[in-house]
């Protein structure tokens, strides 16, 4: 008879707000407007939005806008890790980029392309300047 361990459940409204957190943190960071977060986070309601940013905090949050937040948490870190300063990484996602990803363009329009594909891109595209 084989034995295995339950995995603890997370609570999800733990889960989303610890994920708003960060999300609207990185936001700040990254010089964002409304429009911009709500496409990222993948066009929730103006007014469920809303509701997010005033309290930072949601009862749940479901896979696709927790997996957006995760993108978006993996590129703030790849970012972090190839520049030589926050601040120079802050600023990375609005300057224009040559690499064929982009063509010109800057890695945040990219990433409002508006699908988990672009920050999937994006996301890759760090990873492979690192040498994942």
């Amino acid at each position: 008879m084989q034995i295995t361990e339950a995995q603890p459940q997370q609570d999800p409204k733990r889960v989303a707000s610890a994920a708003l957190q960060v999300f609207f943190n990185l936001s700040d960071r990254w010089g964002l407007q409304a429009k911009d977060e709500r496409v990222l986070l993948g066009e929730p309601a103006q007014s469920t939005f809303f509701e997010w940013k005033a309290s930072k905090s949601a009862n749940k949050l479901n896979r696709d806008t927790l997996d957006r937040i995760s993108y978006l948490m993996g590129i703030h870190k790849a970012l972090n890790i190839l520049l030589p300063t926050p601040r120079a990484a802050d600023e990375w996602l609005k300057k224009p980029n040559n690499a064929p990803l982009f063509g010109g363009d800057t890695a945040l329009n990219r990433m409002l392309g508006g699908s988990l594909t672009d920050l999937a891109d994006v996301r890759r595209y760090l990873d492979a300047q690192r040498g994942l």
